[in-house]
């Protein structure tokens, strides 16, 4: 019972914050994917097990699935379904970024054959579905890789034996939503900042290593299609960065003499931007800490920059965003993604 009670608040307090977010925010609204529809009450065979987006037969679900336009894509390619607050920020801030696009999160852990009761660990997943343009769909490997060159990897790649599958079938899902329906990916630690000009385009991470996290293209771009198709020749599955970053170093001095190390400005890389690396990385990995260090009102380091990669991935700890710590990564919150900073943060 008290878990119950615990639980219908929890809803509440999100509720309300979503309508307050209703009140300020007018074009984001409650989205087209409701908290009925990501999350149904109704038990199967008397036990709860993963949430949902509706319960509908495969081909509806392809429907649903399809975006209308190309859109901002972020991807969850494991089956959690608790997500930490940098997700929701990171969404958020790209809902806000860009009102007039559709914002798609594709998780693999929600299922089209099960059903699921309110449960306050999915948080996040009901403060992302009250935005108006944020669209919470299943991701299906199979069905998005059908007709792209990642097909026939798919099919015969052992899923279990590789060492680095969530971030290599991810790589994959990048490509692929890219190819068919254009837009931008981001990754889920990835706070947008200001709107990006550009639509087609890669990013340096560094002077010598491109970048994965985010890039964009328009819908059936050449350079995407020849990415797919070095993606399934030269497949290693046991290196972290062989299809991620690697591939699309490998790709850029293909298409273009990718820029030398002097690199200080943007260039122009055959048909699309090569941004330079403080467009979306002025914190370097190595140096991912200063997101936790204060805030310095002075500090120019994110003028020029477009979003903030966090660089999760090294935060081994679990550091998190703390209300009055002053940090840079409480600024951002407080300034990019605010629903979220009120009601994973602040409360």
């Amino acid at each position: 019972m008290n878990a119950l009670i615990k639980t219908l608040v929890l809803v509440l307090i999100v509720l309300a914050g979503s309508f307050f977010y209703y009140l300020k925010m007018p074009e984001l609204k409650f989205g087209q994917v409701s908290l009925k529809s990501v999350f149904q009450n109704k038990p199967k065979n008397g036990r709860c097990s993963t949430p949902c987006a509706s319960k509908l037969e495969f081909s509806d679900i392809n429907k649903q699935y399809a975006p209308t336009s190309p859109g901002i894509f972020f991807l969850e390619t494991s089956e959690r379904m608790v997500l930490p607050s940098l997700v929701a920020c990171s969404i958020e801030s790209a809902a806000r970024m860009y009102p007039t696009r559709p914002v798609y999160f594709l998780m693999k852990g929600l299922s089209d054959d099960t059903s699921i009761q309110l449960n306050s660990d999915y948080r996040v997943i009901f403060l992302l579905s009250s935005m108006k343009n944020v669209h919470i769909l299943p991701l299906r490997f199979e069905a998005l890789f059908k007709d792209t060159p990642l097909q026939s990897w798919y099919l015969k790649v052992d899923s279990t034996k590789q060492r680095y599958w969530i971030h290599h079938v991810s790589d994959a899902c990048r490509q692929a939503l890219l190819w068919k329906y254009g837009g931008i990916y981001m990754d889920t630690d990835v706070i947008s900042i200001k709107p990006i000009p550009v639509e087609d385009f890669l990013a340096a991470e560094s002077h010598d290593l491109c970048s994965s996290a985010v890039l964009g293209f328009q819908l059936h771009h050449p350079f995407i299609w020849a990415c797919m198709e070095d993606y399934v020749k030269n497949y290693n599955g046991e290196i972290w960065a062989q299809q991620g970053p690697l591939l699309y170093t490998r790709m850029a001095e293909k298409f273009c003499k990718r820029p030398n190390s002097e690199l200080v400005g943007d260039a122009m890389c055959s048909n699309f931007s090569y941004l330079q690396p403080r467009r979306f990385f002025p914190i370097p990995y190595k140096k991912w800490l200063q997101f936790y260090e204060i805030w310095d009102t002075n500090d120019t380091t994110f003028n020029i920059s477009y979003a903030l990669h966090f660089w999760n991935y090294m935060n081994k700890e679990h550091k998190e965003v703390t209300a009055g710590s002053n940090t840079v990564a409480e600024h951002l919150f407080k300034q990019y993604c605010p629903l979220t900073y009120d009601i994973f943060v602040k409360n």
